[in-house]
């Protein structure tokens, strides 16, 4: 069975570029990111995992881990990471800053979900498809993402949705389409002009609507 927002994420012990780790303690109090990929040793991949390796700035002053998956072994994987640090300039030189899973037996594959029904390696096994699960420190799972193998993600992206529910867990607000930190959010449409005034000390604009209904209800935060 997949597993559903808002489930407690499971916990897995897993073998890893850093060694063995069970996941819930690795992750501790942080924010973590999961995300597979289909191949080590492929363009696509390469490409994202490098972009990843970049992001770290971002995702540590955010106070989130990631963490990558896919069904190769160990050794493929640190001979992937030389390739990768050599295709992205801005990692030559440095220790790779995230740990790799190795699920070659595919039990993280299957346990999560991850499964890719139309990519199969040369024996014809399935491979991951491009899966990101966003977990919170309480263990639950706040976001996933499926792409296919063809699709690069955007991590762009990702920083934004973690911005989003960083955001939402602090204050009754909902993040409108392409918002992004500084613009304009939603008021929570369950809240009472009362409730409004003692949660928002920021000016709120309510958008007058044809239907005469005061329910989109802007508010930047300070």
């Amino acid at each position: 069975m997949a597993i559903r927002l808002g489930d407690n994420f499971p916990n897995f012990k897993a073998n890893t570029t850093i060694g063995e780790i069970d996941f819930h303690e690795w992750l501790g109090d942080s924010w973590g990111v999961l995300f597979s990929h289909p191949a080590d040793f492929t363009p696509v991949c390469t490409t994202e995992l490098g972009r990843a390796a970049n992001y770290m700035p971002k995702f540590i002053e955010r106070g989130v881990k990631i963490i990558a998956l896919s069904v190769d072994n160990i050794d493929s994987h640190m001979a992937w990471v030389e390739d990768i640090k050599s295709y992205c300039p801005e990692l030559r030189n440095k220790d790779f800053p995230y740990p790799i899973i190795a699920d070659d037996k595919r039990e993280l594959a299957i346990l999560l979900g991850m499964l890719d029904p139309d990519e199969k390696d040369s024996e014809g096994m399935p491979l991951t498809c491009r899966a990101l699960f966003i977990i919170g420190p309480d263990k639950k799972m706040k976001l996933s993402m499926l792409y296919p193998a063809s699709t690069g993600r955007s991590f762009d992206e990702v920083i934004r949705v973690i911005d989003s529910l960083q955001l939402v867990t602090k204050r009754k607000v909902a993040t409108p389409a392409d918002w992004c930190p500084g613009k304009h959010c939603m008021v929570l449409p369950n809240l009472t002009p009362e409730q409004v005034k003692e949660e928002f000390p920021e000016e709120v604009t309510i958008v007058n609507m044809p239907s005469g209904k005061e329910y989109v209800r802007h508010v930047t935060l300070s």
